[in-house]
């Protein structure tokens, strides 16, 4: 089914060149399928408007100035706009003297008629333009430089909008002709929505070349080489991580998992709020809801297994200093309670936003995600946890192996397309209680398969203390002294280890803990690290 007015556009073209020649319309080549274009493109949209088809939104003229403007002075491109390529242009040829003018101008070389008819001399539409005289026309009418910008705009304008209508099409003919699901052609359609409008992000990259990437890994060493040492990620303000991790990183997942009661909710509170109260922004237009984040981030928390209300607690418990189990009995007294106000007037303007809809499935999660990023803009996710979230339109009788493999490929998705990090809590299997050595490991990992293969990084939380209270000697023994002398030292101490890397180190890192504030803090003694 012929889905796209271009691809209409395109047929018309190639019956009239044939009809012209009297060939059919199989016999053409590729070089007759481009002059097809150029020659009868207008015919074929007139054709399609008169069947009440209009054309799709474009303008020439704005491709035309935009072009000029760049080969006559190329320190326009400077000023552009991000977002622009090939398929900005609605002619395919300006498209590729786009490409060509771009890639000259990031090699530092000069781009100018005599150059670029160089670089398409065996180009199968150039001739068909004009040729250099064509190149020489658009230098010639070329208008200023300072409006190059405007003409920039226009042309993204008309690309969403043609891409809108591409999603429009492709909702029209779906749900005609039923061979795909309602859901999730919505949900096919409300991801191609985000990367067409949310955030200024663009649509998805698809192949670049090597070169382009390239300079995209330079323009980071050139980055990190301007902090002069400092954190190229998200810094969670826990020193000893951040200096293992090297921050949080766009588009990674990480993994933070443990058993029942080790502190993995309250690991991932205490980062998600230590990011969001350091939130600082400059206005940018071309950021997410017009904000360019200088410093912490807005976080979006999915707290599945706790309420909104409960995890506030915990947050308001840390940045007070009062005891959330002293808070939830009544057990505060004035001092207390004006802290807590305190508090409370000191973080309410942090962004951290809090989802806490219960039985979420992966394809919910990563829509609300996306329109949370379009509304805010968005600079860190964690989900609490892993094995709550739902999926849908699986095989019946799918494992669990298969559907945390789909809900982590899912989350590493999404950390892709938002260019956000994703934290997900998970759960350990209970082989950890039969070892003596109870450090967990990764094939402690429940479904440990696809959460290994996607996360860029998997940390265990260890609390020795969790264990060594379930593990007391006869009160007055020898053991009992020595038991108690190894509980004082644990009790306030917790571990996190780092058991996969992608980019960096393992190992593992000792932080401070405050059971009744359930909340992490750095350690003072550095010599309490240790890798492996």
């Amino acid at each position: 089914m012929m889905r796209l007015p271009e691809a209409q556009i395109a047929k018309g073209a190639y019956a009239l060149l044939a009809a012209s020649r009297g060939m059919q319309v199989e016999d053409l080549n590729d070089h007759d399928r481009m002059s097809a274009l150029t020659q009868f493109g207008d015919q074929a949209r007139a054709v399609l408007a008169a069947a009440g088809l209009p054309p799709l939104p474009h303008s020439i003229e704005a491709e035309h100035a935009l072009l000029g403007a760049l080969l006559y002075d190329n320190t326009v491109y400077e000023r552009l706009p991000e977002g622009i390529s090939e398929a900005t242009f609605f002619e395919a040829f300006h498209g590729s003297l786009w490409a060509e003018i771009e890639k000259a101008i990031r090699q530092g070389l000069l781009a100018d008629p005599t150059l670029m008819a160089t670089r398409f001399a065996n180009h199968p539409a150039f001739e068909a333009f004009g040729g250099f005289a064509y190149l020489a026309l658009l230098v010639d009418r070329a208008p200023p430089s300072f409006n190059a910008r405007d003409y920039a705009l226009t042309l993204l304008e008309t690309q969403r909008r043609r891409d809108l209508l591409h999603i429009g099409s492709g909702l029209i003919c779906d749900s005609a002709d039923g061979t795909r699901d309602s859901r999730e052609s919505g949900e096919a359609a409300e991801a191609e929505l985000f990367r067409t409008l949310g955030a200024g992000l663009g649509p998805g990259q698809g192949v670049v070349s090597f070169q382009h990437a390239l300079t995209g890994a330079v323009e980071m060493a050139a980055a990190a080489y301007g902090r002069d040492g400092a954190l190229s990620g998200l810094a969670t303000e826990l020193a000893d991580l951040d200096q293992k991790l090297g921050g949080l990183h766009p588009s990674d997942l990480l993994i933070v998992a443990g058993r029942p009661s080790m502190g993995k909710t309250a690991l991932a509170t205490n980062i998600a709020f230590n990011i969001a109260r350091r939130y600082r922004w400059e206005a940018d237009p071309e950021a997410p809801a017009g904000q360019r984040t200088v410093a912490g981030g807005r976080v979006l928390f999915y707290s599945l297994e706790m309420s909104a209300e409960q995890l506030a607690l915990r947050v308001l418990a840390d940045a007070a200093g009062v005891s959330g189990d002293r808070i939830r009995k009544g057990e505060i007294d004035a001092a207390d309670y004006d802290r807590i106000r305190e508090a409370a007037i000191e973080i309410g303007e942090a962004p951290l936003y809090i989802d806490a809809t219960g039985g979420l499935g992966i394809a919910k999660l990563a829509a609300r995600a996306r329109r949370q990023m379009r509304k805010t803009g968005l600079d860190l996710i964690v989900v609490d946890y892993l094995q709550l979230v739902t999926v849908a339109g699986l095989r019946p009788g799918a494992n669990r192996v298969e559907i945390v493999a789909e809900i982590t490929g899912g989350l590493k998705a999404l950390a892709k397309e938002l260019n956000v990090p994703i934290i997900a809590l998970s759960q350990l299997s209970r082989q950890v209680e039969q070892r003596e050595d109870k450090r967990p490991q990764l094939s402690d990992l429940r479904e440990s398969g696809s959460i290994e293969q996607d996360a860029d990084c998997v940390m265990f939380v260890y609390r020795e203390a969790y264990y060594l209270e379930r593990a007391e000697p006869k009160e007055g023994s020898e053991e009992h002294l020595k038991w108690q002398e190894d509980l004082t030292v644990a009790a306030n101490r917790a571990e996190v280890i780092v058991g996969k890397a992608r980019h960096g180190p393992i190992g593992s890192v000792l932080l401070a803990f405050s059971p009744d504030l359930t909340r992490f803090g750095n350690l003072a003694a550095d010599h309490y690290n240790r890798s492996y």
